[in-house]
């Protein structure tokens, strides 16, 4: 690539890096505000991470505007620096994301989760369960046909309700007949109660509900931050081109 070619690209690209990162920093601010806080716990990494992508941007473009070796070398070893870190980081987030799937349960369309299938850092994270999340299932579902068919997330099948090993009779949405004895000794059978302030918030199942959202979340990010590798990798090797010629331009003179 010469000269002229490879930092008018460098330029542009970083030029449009720096949009990126502030779309980045703009979704961290939006996840700040969220009512979520499962996903609010993934603010400040984002947050960062857009920060650290827009400085990284703007010594790139300065640089190859003005074909300034040192600055050049900063942006590389800069850049260098946020690719170990996506990739360590990414690595990471798949080797922890791997355990934990649910587990089927006869004639339900949704699974059921345990805790012991997960991580002990997703079991770390805090996260807290609203009620709305379990008292919107009986306005959703009018009917207990509706409620069998339904698709429940892994919070609203882990939280909202007692695990099927219970044995507790189906009501509606969010109610279970609690004068059956539960053919199951897990204790989870004993901490649900109906009352919209209780439910099964303190259950294993419950954990092991926000556990499997949170590796959700966490894979969404892996598989992201993976392209991003990909593209801060071409932008590195065109970094690079630019100050060798950068260098060579300057040893004219």
């Amino acid at each position: 690539m010469g000269m002229g070619s490879s930092n008018f690209v460098i330029r542009w690209v970083n030029f449009l890096t720096m949009l990126l990162a502030l779309a980045v920093v703009i979704f961290g601010v939006w996840m700040s505000t969220h009512h979520d806080g499962c996903r609010k716990s993934l603010t400040l990494p984002v947050l960062g991470l857009g920060a650290f992508i827009f400085i990284i941007s703007i010594i790139g473009f300065v640089g190859a505007v003005k074909k300034n070796t040192m600055l050049l070398w900063i942006y590389l070893i800069m850049l260098c620096i946020i690719l170990v870190a996506i990739l360590v980081f990414t690595v990471l987030a798949f080797i922890i994301t791997n355990n934990g799937s649910g587990h089927n349960v006869s004639g339900l369309r949704y699974k059921e989760y345990q805790l012991k299938d997960y991580s002990s850092w997703f079991l770390k994270q805090s996260c807290l369960v609203k009620s709305e999340d379990c008292n919107n299932l009986a306005k959703q579902y009018k009917t207990l046909k509706q409620y069998k068919m339904a698709k429940l997330t892994p919070i609203e099948a882990g939280c909202c309700r007692p695990p099927s090993e219970c044995g507790y009779p189906v009501i509606n949405a969010s109610y279970y007949d609690l004068s059956f004895h539960p053919i199951s000794s897990n204790n989870d059978c004993k901490l649900y109660k109906n009352s919209r302030a209780v439910k099964c918030y303190n259950c294993d199942s419950c954990k092991a509900g926000v556990a499997q959202y949170m590796k959700t979340e966490w894979r969404v990010v892996a598989i992201f931050n993976l392209a991003l590798f990909v593209v801060l990798s071409m932008i590195y090797m065109v970094g690079c081109c630019a100050r060798r010629n950068a260098a060579q331009s300057q040893s004219k003179f």
